[in-house]
């Protein structure tokens, strides 16, 4: 039984370097295979948004992920924060440039709290 054992590992061995150094059938090793790469998930033609993020994955690498991929991520994302920063930024000092509505047009919204009722 150990020799039956012992043969058909080395059959099996046998088997998977032929594979993969080429076992004769003129086509060579196994052929080289390109690396996954990220296609961009992230849209071109309008901002990105959470979803977005939500939904981009990395292809994985040897040692984890490609770092040339989330570079470009997050290049990207950073691009877009700075650009929404800026525009917040301006929205904001248009804002405090703005004069307040006076006269009958002026509307006052309170935000203070109902005192509370006693109900006894």
């Amino acid at each position: 039984m150990f020799l039956f054992l012992v043969i058909a590992l080395a059959v099996v061995v046998a088997a998977v370097t032929l594979a993969v150094v080429g076992g004769g059938e003129g086509t060579g090793p196994l052929p080289e295979v390109a690396p996954e790469r990220l296609h961009d998930p992230l849209p071109p033609d309008r901002p990105v948004d959470r979803s977005d993020i939500d939904d981009l994955r990395f292809p994985l690498a040897v040692r984890g992920y490609r770092m040339a991929d989330v570079d470009d991520a997050l290049n990207r994302v950073a691009a877009e924060l700075a650009e929404r920063d800026a525009r917040i930024a301006d929205l904001e000092s248009a804002l405090a440039g703005a004069q307040p509505p006076t006269g009958s047009q002026a509307s006052h919204v309170s935000f203070e709290k109902p005192a509370p009722e006693d109900h006894q």
